[in-house]
């Protein structure tokens, strides 16, 4: 009976052996991050005086952390494409644009400790709504610097300077800008003043054409009278007396005309 009292305790000491290797086995695999190709990961301490993120970026395979004290993130770094919500900025003299930016964007390869411990928020969040408001002031400031009528007739230069501030700053934030379309839309006075001058151009150009045609239709029947003219001129140069003759003889049907009084063979076409 004793012996049987005495194999309980290790019993039940083995069942909460087991249970605690079960257990922390469990823990230990829930205290690793799998960092797939095309992302990057980092590790947040939570605790410490820095709180910050470790010098070093972790790269693609499992990463082992204590999920009491760290947390691990991963941020893609293949290009991605943001729709920005359109919005309006003011041209130097005071016309009201519409600009509705399309970004491709990656993050530079070992920039995202950077760009974590500055934001504090995912990938997702800070392209979608944290930089927008950097990328309003790149285009406020660029508008700011053109009459409506330059932007217009310089579109050309007008871009390229907001390509230019928009890679210096997305640059100094760890991102690699790919392509940049800024969408811009007219004024409506503007596209007015432009559909009105179109028309204009297509009714001056309708109206041209039309004096062509009347130009040459005139110029072929000068031709034709001139021609005409000139035919009649020859035919009569060439009508001599004989040869009014001689064309009667080939048409003629051996009938005797009359002419006069009496029968005569050939009138007298003098």
């Amino acid at each position: 009976m004793s012996n049987k009292n005495s194999s309980t305790p290790k019993i039940q000491t083995f069942i909460l052996l087991a249970f605690g290797l079960i257990v922390v086995f469990i823990s230990a695999l829930s205290c690793t991050e799998r960092i797939d190709a095309g992302y990057e990961g980092i590790l947040v301490k939570l605790f410490g005086s820095d709180k910050g993120v470790q010098d070093v970026s972790l790269v693609t395979g499992r990463v082992w952390y204590n999920p009491m004290t760290e947390s691990v993130y991963e941020f893609p770094t293949y290009v991605q494409t943001v729709n920005y919500e359109a919005f309006t900025v003011n041209a130097k003299d005071g016309s009201v644009f519409t600009v509705d930016p399309t970004l491709s964007i990656r993050v530079i390869g070992g920039n995202s400790p950077k760009i974590f411990s500055k934001y504090r928020k995912p990938l997702d969040e800070v392209l979608n709504l944290t930089i927008i408001n950097h990328i309003k002031d790149v285009y406020r400031i660029e508008f700011n610097k053109f009459l409506t009528d330059e932007i217009i007739s310089n579109r050309e230069r007008f871009e390229e300077g907001v390509q230019t501030k928009m890679l210096a700053f997305l640059n100094g934030e760890g991102f690699s800008l790919e392509q940049l379309t800024s969408g811009i839309s007219y004024p409506k006075s503007i596209t007015d003043a432009i559909d009105a001058k179109n028309a204009a151009i297509q009714r001056a150009q309708q109206v041209e054409n039309e004096l062509r045609v009347s130009e040459a239709q005139a110029k072929k029947l000068i031709v034709q009278a001139e021609a005409e003219a000139e035919a009649n001129r020859l035919r009569q140069a060439t009508l001599t007396p004989l040869l009014i003759q001689q064309q009667f003889i080939d048409k003629w049907d051996g009938k005797t005309p009359l002419y006069g009084s009496a029968p005569t063979l050939f009138k007298n076409v003098n």
